[in-house]
């Protein structure tokens, strides 16, 4: 049985979703809610409601249900931080990984993932080499400078992650997930794809607001879809042998603005998408070849099928 943090929350659900299809049985932690979202809709998982920073409650849960794995999906918190609260969300964060870990030690899995992300690579290339969207391999020389919250606490977990698999010899895994878009998210703070998916599904102008900076049309990012992603991490997860500790969980290519707005028009051509021309900087992309290697991994969804399969989701009935 694989036990996943976060898993009724995006990315969560769709990794549960591709356990299951795989034949795994799963229990899902969560902290807030205990209904299962429409992507799990009918299937037979056990939910428990649990903050992971509580450790007690969370070694709990291995005293109720016999888990073989983890998948530590649960989120950091979110991407702006009030001041006055920092330090406390730091501690929340760090608690909770420190949590899994411990329960992954005590239950004896077989491995534990953690989701970390393509923001870890952000100010990792030279200003030579920083525009030439050449994929960026697992060993790249990383940045200790850090533009935002999640990428901050995602190094430090990768570095605590291979400081503890090293000293207690846990399989532990670091999955560096790239801008994941698709049924189950909402708009994100750091790309524009999820925000024209929806603006186009209701026929409105996209809200752009929520942005941490600006869109333009050439702006680009290795954007994988969900189903993809949740597919990807099970993969990594069920291996029977994983060479790496350190995997890019992503499409291995860049996927601009204006191809998203291109890909969308194919179901919604008088969708109101057009963003200004230009762009704000170098283009981030993963190089998944490990993946590859290592699972045999391939990405099933292209931009227009993406595209296309999110924008029925929302004109489904579904608002995320």
């Amino acid at each position: 049985m694989i036990l996943v943090t976060g898993g009724l929350g995006f990315i969560g659900s769709h990794t549960v979703r591709a356990l299951l299809d795989q034949g795994e049985e799963c229990v899902l932690v969560q902290r807030r809610s205990t209904e299962l979202p429409p992507v799990l809709a009918g299937a037979r998982v056990a939910v428990e409601r649990v903050d992971i920073g509580d450790r007690d409650a969370l070694l709990d849960v291995g005293r109720r249900h016999a888990v073989t794995g983890i998948v530590h999906l649960a989120g950091p918190g979110p991407a702006r931080i009030a001041p006055e609260a920092a330090v406390e969300a730091a501690r929340a964060t760090l608690g909770g990984l420190l949590n899994v870990m411990q329960a992954a030690q005590e239950w004896g899995v077989r491995r534990l993932g953690v989701a970390s992300t393509i923001g870890v690579y952000f100010g990792a290339r030279t200003d030579a080499d920083a525009g030439s969207g050449l994929p960026l391999p697992e060993d790249t020389p990383l940045s200790l400078s850090v533009p935002a919250a999640i990428p901050a606490f995602k190094k430090i977990g990768e570095l605590l992650g291979s400081h503890l698999a090293d000293v207690t010899g846990l399989d532990i895994v670091d999955y560096r997930i790239s801008g994941t878009w698709g049924p189950g998210g909402h708009e994100d703070p750091f790309f524009a794809a999820p925000a024209l998916v929806h603006a186009a599904a209701r026929g409105a102008e996209p809200d752009l607001s929520t942005l941490m900076a600006p869109a333009y049309a050439d702006d680009a990012l290795d954007l994988n879809y969900v189903k993809d992603t949740g597919r990807a991490i099970a993969l990594l997860q069920l291996a029977d042998k994983l060479n790496h500790r350190t995997y890019n969980v992503g499409s291995g290519h860049a996927t601009s603005n204006a191809d998203v707005a291109a890909a969308i028009r194919r179901t919604v051509p008088d969708a109101r998408v057009d963003l200004p021309t230009g762009s704000r900087g170098p283009h981030l992309v993963l190089d998944i070849g490990r993946l590859r290697e290592d699972t045999g991994y391939r990405p099933e969804y292209d931009t227009e099928r993406a595209a296309a399969d999110y924008i029925a989701w929302l004109r489904a009935g579904h608002d995320r």
